[in-house]
């Protein structure tokens, strides 16, 4: 299954006794709006809400960590998901949080699952149906995960590339977050980098914020940023989520989609022993 599919696709597929459409949409604590609320107020026909925050690890500090293979087993099966499921992602927003559900699948094991290009709002705009309310939840499944572990990075791998530079490490922040000139959506995190990284705003490979750019655009966008094969690419941002755009938008390019840093940002800039670039307030943008 291609990681992305059309709205043409999924009008054509929707319906079918082993689709799985999922609704996984999220937002940033400084944004006032509740997904699931959204989520029951309109939604894709025969789409189940996939709750970012519940398909996580609960014994974790940081926000929406990957939980246990077996955590994630019993959540996916609950929600209607087997080894057999063809899955579909979309958000609220075009393409914005669904990536993290696909990545989440790719890294449990799972491959027939993608993101829907232009999600809700395309869907929307070309006069598709919609439903609203609760669905009524699904007979339960069997889901066996299988972890890809080379596809998670934690905060011990990256400390280690900070000296190695081993890894391209790809921020899916906004620039000014990045640079250390507006504040974290999260009170009291200071903004940031991780030394070495590279700014790409997730925004930049979309058009419109709402579609991936074309594979060819894709891969012109990414070798400015020095992504060209030499180096495995590491994806990060504030916690976990948007950097899943980058990964989604080099996998749709026909790119080597590399890793992502779960923690990502939120746990980087809390740690006392880890370095961060520039401090906040100075004029390093490196």
């Amino acid at each position: 299954m291609h990681p992305l599919v059309s709205t043409d696709w999924l009008a054509e597929h929707l319906g079918a006794p082993d689709l799985v459409v999922f609704d996984a949409s999220w937002y940033l604590p400084n944004e006032p709006k509740d997904p699931r609320a959204e989520f029951r107020s309109a939604h894709i026909p025969t789409a189940r809400f996939f709750d970012i925050d519940a398909v996580a690890d609960p014994d974790s500090d940081l926000p929406h960590m990957v939980p246990s293979a077996g955590r994630f087993a019993r959540l996916m099966g609950a929600l209607g998901v087997s080894n057999a499921s063809r899955i579909v992602f979309y958000d609220q927003k075009g393409i914005s949080t669904a990536a993290r559900g696909w990545w989440m699948m790719g890294l449990f094991g799972h491959d027939q699952a993608a993101v829907l290009d232009g999600g809700l709002p395309k869907w929307r705009a070309e006069g598709r149906a919609i439903e609203i309310g609760e669905p009524p939840a699904p007979a339960a499944r069997d889901f066996l995960p299988c972890l890809r572990a080379g596809r998670l990075r934690g905060v011990g791998d990256m400390l280690r590339n900070v000296a190695s530079g081993e890894e391209l490490v790809l921020d899916a922040r906004a620039a000014a977050r990045f640079h250390a000139e507006a504040p974290e959506p999260r009170p009291g995190l200071p903004s940031g980098h991780i030394p070495g990284s590279r700014s790409l705003p997730y925004g930049e490979v979309l058009v419109g914020g709402q579609t991936l750019l074309p594979p060819e655009a894709l891969r012109a966008r990414f070798a400015r940023e020095g992504v060209d094969g030499s180096r495995p690419v590491v994806t990060s941002c504030g916690s976990g989520v948007s950097a899943a755009v980058l990964t989604l938008a080099m996998a749709h390019a026909g790119l080597p989609s590399g890793a992502l840093y779960d923690g990502s940002w939120t746990e980087w800039a809390s740690r006392p022993d880890t370095p961060k670039a520039p401090l906040q307030g100075t004029a390093d943008h490196g």
